[in-house]
């Protein structure tokens, strides 16, 4: 009997997935290792990332502990790093101000860590040759920049910079076949939600305003990032793919 076909298929694949001590990130992480990648989890917590990687399938995974917002921490995870079929760029940050209320610490609290560090982590990763021909990169951004809504101005530009980085990216990297394209969810059960202040009551109303009738979950963004991931993807390159449960996004 031939094997089944399935262009979905990480096997063979090492991916770097950061953020992934928890949230989207530690869905992606466990996703990928299903669909049989090597998985090189990063993230600050090395007790978090523990937690990740038992939820994980199969062997030979990496745990790569560091702050990416520190350049000697960074550059030491890279220099360790094997040679990259996948990245994915998931560690981020939420915070709400009202756009009166911003201060530079602010500014940086959130471009820092949300737009800085995956942009020199690639750079990094790059310089150093720690990525492979045909590879895929993704980045988790977010319907923000298309959604706008009060308090959330510097965290929408953050993602907004990200995204038009990756375009620019993506343009960079197509003679080498590798491809770059983001991934921007909707509303996502994770810790970060309630950075805005609402209530697991008011929340769980509000998902009811979705057509789909609930907010996503961090399997909702893994399915997609092993698209990206995967060679079922491979003509697809600068696009920004929208899950909203159906919420019509500008």
């Amino acid at each position: 009997m031939a094997e089944s076909f399935n262009p979905f298929s990480l096997e063979g694949k090492t991916i770097l997935v950061t953020g992934a001590s928890s949230g989207i990130g530690r869905g992606i992480a466990i996703a990928c290792s299903k669909m049989g990648a090597r998985v090189v989890v990063n993230g600050r917590s090395q007790e978090r990332l523990q937690q990740t990687m038992a939820q994980m399938e199969g062997e030979g995974h990496i745990m790569a502990a560091a702050d990416l917002t520190s350049d000697a921490e960074m550059t030491a995870m890279v220099a360790s790093l094997p040679v990259l079929n996948g990245i994915v760029h998931c560690a981020g940050v939420g915070e709400r101000k009202l756009c009166k209320q911003i201060e530079p610490s602010d500014i940086s609290l959130l471009m820092i860590p949300n737009f800085n560090a995956p942009v020199l982590l690639q750079k990094e990763i790059l310089t150093k040759k720690k990525i492979s021909k045909q590879a895929s990169v993704v980045f988790v951004a977010s319907i923000a920049p298309f959604d706008p809504t009060p308090g959330n101005a510097v965290y929408s530009a953050s993602k907004g910079a990200l995204i038009g980085y990756a375009n620019c990216l993506a343009v960079e990297l197509a003679p080498r076949l590798i491809r770059v394209n983001c991934i921007c969810p909707a509303m996502i059960w994770t810790d970060l939600i309630f950075k805005g202040g609402l209530t697991e009551e008011e929340l769980h109303e509000d998902e009811k305003t979705y057509p789909l009738r609930r907010y996503g979950r961090p399997e909702d963004v893994a399915n997609a990032a092993i698209f990206l991931l995967s060679d079922a993807s491979s003509w697809m390159t600068g696009s920004c793919m929208k899950i909203t449960g159906g919420k019509l996004i500008g």
